[in-house]
């Protein structure tokens, strides 16, 4: 928030803009998926030819603080794709035509193994109200009848055998297993093998069947979009794995289902406790059928699953992994220890993709976007450099679809124009520079993901968005009128029509009565954290020379 008495403006406005601003990048000659940059789109070529032209351009958001943009390159990782999305091959669709007949088979074993496992569930919670206190034991003993139908709902799916390597260590040395998940087989298996205390999304529990028999196992509920959500789950992990009177506590710390070929990064729950860790891991081997819960539906899965003579799974536990007696030790630090010897194990390479890039995937999929991977930014780097959630990820990526990407994810200067509803001027023109840090003439989703997270992080943004708004409220009536607001843009963006003022002025007019409210105005400025270039020039001084310029530390 402005401090109360701030009136004077934020920084000068140069007299003439410096020759070049220094912006940190790795340049790479060829543009994204092999194409060079003469392959470009012949009505963006101009627009091209003058960027390509020079390495380094004006930031229009240096008054906002001094911290250069940079954007790691787009990986090509996809750690949630399925390589057998599609039956390919003679030999695989043989397979399905021989395996049919034993389908039906397998549907009754489901179908009477989930019905005699949901019916002893009910039994074994029959009565029982006191949820805060271990599983009486006769209701334990109640539950390996269910556990039971569990193994035989893993022998349908074609699991008839799993191997297993190592064991599981004694409840009191290590309270909390962790694991990586591949499948939604896992939590089967470790219902069978563990009966543990899982830690499990809210939305489980009004799965019909399953919810029940989740609720069985003590589960931990935790809402990961919810802070307090995820504070209370943590003191109920440490809460359950500090009583031996309770089963050991289960997380799965990618927080979401991989293809088993990467180690995306870890959720911090199962460390912040500070208990002895045991890491388990799986590995599903195959040739032709992928049996990883990536980015094919459940009902797929489940089919080819049915249709396959035998799905094979290994289950290896590895040794406890303690916390440092001898120094302090953050929970980030012992989550990176685990995670090493877990992609170590596995002998896969390790992403900083989270459940939020499945977010993006999920979202650019339902757009029928034509490669959804290309959207995927590794949501756990841009948390910890900018702290934007997921949620906050979606919306960023809603308003660049609306820029309408091409086939390769690129947005070019007249989509970007439009959804954000400027008109060609100069100062369009170094917004979009500023993004197209390479100069390719295009910008991708991550790009404007890191541009847009980079001006909210500036030093000065909220400051500024707040004396923005002060200084074009020349009424002091904590409201714009569309009058009031194509006289502050006008310096910036000339010679606007009023059709073109009033589109621009709908962004930050969001409920359309003629006006836009101090709130409005601030929301629509982190929705759209470019559009404060839009003020720059009501946020300077007229004083340009070298004695009179002023600093961001000089501002009260």
């Amino acid at each position: 928030m402005a401090h109360p008495d701030l009136t004077s403006p934020l920084l000068p406005v140069p007299a003439h803009r410096p020759q070049h601003s220094v912006i940190t990048i790795d340049e790479s000659p060829h543009a994204p998926n092999g194409k060079t940059h003469s392959q470009n789109h012949s009505h963006h070529a101009q627009h091209q030819n003058d960027w390509a032209a020079a390495v380094t351009h004006w930031n229009p958001y240096e008054f906002l603080g001094d911290r250069p943009l940079s954007v790691p390159p787009l990986t090509t990782a996809d750690p949630f794709k399925n390589d057998t999305v599609k039956i390919d091959g003679f030999y695989e669709v043989l397979k399905i035509v021989i395996c049919l007949p034993i389908v039906a088979t397998r549907l009754i074993i489901f179908g009477a193994a989930l019905c005699v496992g949901y019916v002893f569930t009910k039994l074994a919670l029959q009565g029982w109200k006191d949820k805060q206190n271990p599983m009486p034991v006769w209701r334990s003993r109640v539950m390996w009848i269910t556990r039971i139908c569990a193994r035989c709902i893993l022998f349908s799916f074609g699991y008839q055998w799993i191997r297993r390597k190592g064991k599981p260590a004694p409840r009191e040395i290590a309270p909390i297993v962790v694991s990586n998940h591949v499948s939604y087989i896992e939590p089967i298996f470790y219902f069978y093998e563990l009966f543990p205390a899982m830690v499990s999304s809210e939305s489980h529990d009004s799965m019909p069947f399953v919810g029940t028999i989740i609720r069985a196992m003590q589960v931990i509920y935790v809402n990961r979009f919810s802070p307090s959500s995820r504070k209370n789950a943590v003191k109920e992990i440490k809460r359950k794995a500090s009583c031996d009177r309770f089963p050991r506590v289960l997380l799965f710390p990618e927080g979401t289902t991989t293809n088993g070929r990467y180690i995306i990064s870890f959720q911090l729950g199962a460390f912040i406790p500070g208990y002895a860790i045991q890491p388990v891991i799986v590995r599903y081997p195959h040739v032709h059928f992928d049996q990883s819960w990536g980015d094919i539906s459940l009902a797929k899965l489940m089919f080819r699953m049915f249709t396959q003579f035998h799905n094979f799974m290994e289950v290896e536990y590895l040794p406890v992994i303690f916390p440092f007696e001898t120094q302090k030790e953050t929970p980030a630090h012992f989550a990176k220890r685990t995670r090493d010897v877990v992609a170590r194990s596995l002998n896969v390479a390790q992403t900083s993709h989270s459940f939020g890039d499945l977010m993006l995937l999920t979202k650019a999929s339902e757009s029928q976007q034509d490669n959804p991977s290309n959207y995927m930014v590794e949501m756990a780097q841009v948390e910890s450099l900018f702290h934007i959630n997921s949620l906050e990820a979606v919306d960023f990526l809603n308003k660049f679809l609306s820029m309408k990407p091409d086939a390769s994810g690129h947005v070019h200067i007249d989509g970007f124009l439009n959804a954000l509803r400027l008109r060609v001027s100069n100062l369009k023109n170094e917004i979009f520079q500023f993004i197209d840090i390479e100069n390719n003439g295009y910008i991708t989703f991550k790009q404007f993901l890191f541009a847009s997270a980079h001006v909210m992080r500036q030093p000065l943004f909220k400051q500024a968005c707040e004396q923005a708004f002060m200084e074009c409220d020349i009424g002091g009536n904590d409201y714009l009128s569309e009058e009031q607001f194509a006289d502050s843009i006008g310096p910036a963006i000339a010679k606007m029509n009023k059709e073109e003022v009033h589109q621009l002025f709908g962004l930050f007019d969001a409920d359309g009565d003629g006006r836009s409210s101090k709130e409005e105005f601030l929301n629509c400025l982190r929705k759209n954290p470019l559009l404060i270039a839009l003020f720059s020039h009501c946020l300077g001084q007229t004083d340009t020379s070298e004695e009179g310029a002023t600093t961001p530390e000089q501002i009260v």
